[in-house]
């Protein structure tokens, strides 16, 4: 597995800049799929949507975004990304915090049998 991409269950994400305290990812979320419902106790994270329409769920609160709309989901927020429409989600994903690996994830719910 490359840490610089990986295809998952629902999609895919790519790097695009990782530096001190922060991660740039360009994510892509198929039509009717969706993200675990997860929280991470290093980083918060800033979501910009840059095609489709984004459902997101951050501490029990929905929030619809489309293209050029953000969406903030504080460290150690409860928070899920969805994809309910027919074409390719893709937002751009910025992550701050001290610690901004893959293994900083705490899945709450899971699709795809990931859950913890």
């Amino acid at each position: 597995m490359s840490d610089l991409s990986q295809d998952r269950p629902w999609g895919s994400w790519h790097v695009i800049e990782d530096g001190q305290g922060y991660k740039v990812k360009r994510i892509v979320v198929h039509p009717g799929k969706r993200l675990s419902l997860q929280t991470h106790r290093h980083r918060s994270e800033h979501w910009v949507v840059i095609f489709g329409i984004a459902t997101c769920s951050v501490d029990g609160e929905i929030v619809v975004a489309a293209p050029g709309e953000c969406i903030d989901v504080p460290r150690g927020a409860a928070h899920r990304l969805s994809n309910e429409h027919a074409e390719d989600l893709q937002i751009i994903e910025v992550q701050q915090g001290a610690y901004t690996g893959e293994d900083d994830i705490n899945r709450l719910e899971d699709d795809f049998g990931r859950a913890e």
